[in-house]
């Protein structure tokens, strides 16, 4: 774990008193955000759906404060961005909330896609809204940080609507992270968390499998990738290494520059060259 005293010379934008604003911050990687933010003297503002576990969740940290919102909803976003600059000045926006659901293949249950799109990409872009042009206009370090997925750049067949919802809040973060450099002399910057595998509500264990992160694991690597000031917050596990990552993430990119279709990584005729592909040496 870094040292407070090093995590402030590297991060600015963590002085003592700020507000750091979390949603879905009830539970799993925002609990545990909310939790490490609250350690280092900020004051953590937990957005996340109305109900005991938000009430729980905030009693537990100190100075935290429970705000019930709907991330899909804008005027509820604005709402809550009125909220947090009257507590403080605000330091961190992490646009963390999701929802795991599947809806089905491409031409299904197009409601339940847009239900789910609502939510883990139009509540990063809401949140983006609500927040960042009065951080632009304070003109002080500051910190947005959205929380993707891997499954945002290699797309695994399964649930193609989660996908497409995490390749839009990677493209939209990279954007984002472009535009922040030439306004207020860089002093706000966005990230992309990419999680691994990591132990949440949504993996539906009531133990933390061994191959999983615990969220705590995930803020510390966090913390320690925004003092190098990278954007790509690239997680690793206990099952999948770095070097595995980037092997996977290269095979897609090349899916468009060999012109093999798409997917190929879980095509047949494909399968044997990816598995020596990803053969060690």
């Amino acid at each position: 774990m870094m040292e407070e005293t090093q995590i402030r010379a590297k991060l600015p934008a963590l002085a003592a008193g700020g507000v750091a604003v979390i949603t879905g911050g009830a539970s799993g990687i925002g609990l545990a955000a909310a939790t490490r933010f609250a350690q280092l003297g900020l004051i953590p503002i937990l957005a996340d759906r109305s109900g005991p576990a938000l009430e729980a969740a905030a009693a537990g940290i100190p100075g935290a404060i429970a705000a019930p919102t709907d991330v899909s909803d804008a005027a509820q976003m604005q709402a809550l961005a009125a909220r947090a600059a009257a507590a403080g000045p605000i330091a961190i926006v992490m646009n963390n909330a999701g929802i795991g659901a599947n809806p089905g293949r491409s031409w299904e249950n197009g409601d339940a896609w847009r239900a789910l799109l609502e939510v883990n990409l139009w509540g990063v872009i809401n949140g983006v809204q609500a927040f960042a042009p009065g951080l632009i206009a304070r003109a002080q370090p500051a910190l947005i940080i959205n929380t993707g997925s891997k499954q945002g750049i290699t797309l695994p067949p399964g649930n193609s609507a989660y996908n497409l919802s995490k390749a839009g809040v990677r493209a939209y973060t990279e954007t984002l992270a472009h535009e922040l450099r030439s306004v207020a002399g860089g002093a706000v910057s966005a990230h992309l968390l990419i999680p691994g595998f990591t132990h949440t509500g949504m993996t539906g264990a009531a133990e933390k499998p061994k191959a999983a992160w615990s969220g705590a694991q995930v803020i510390e690597f966090m913390l320690e990738s925004l003092a190098r000031r990278d954007f790509y917050i690239l997680c690793p596990d206990n099952d999948v290494t770095r070097e595995m990552d980037e092997k996977r993430m290269r095979w897609m990119a090349d899916d468009i520059i060999e012109n093999r279709p798409a997917l190929s990584r879980w095509h047949r005729d494909h399968a044997d060259a990816f598995a020596r592909f990803m053969t060690p040496g």
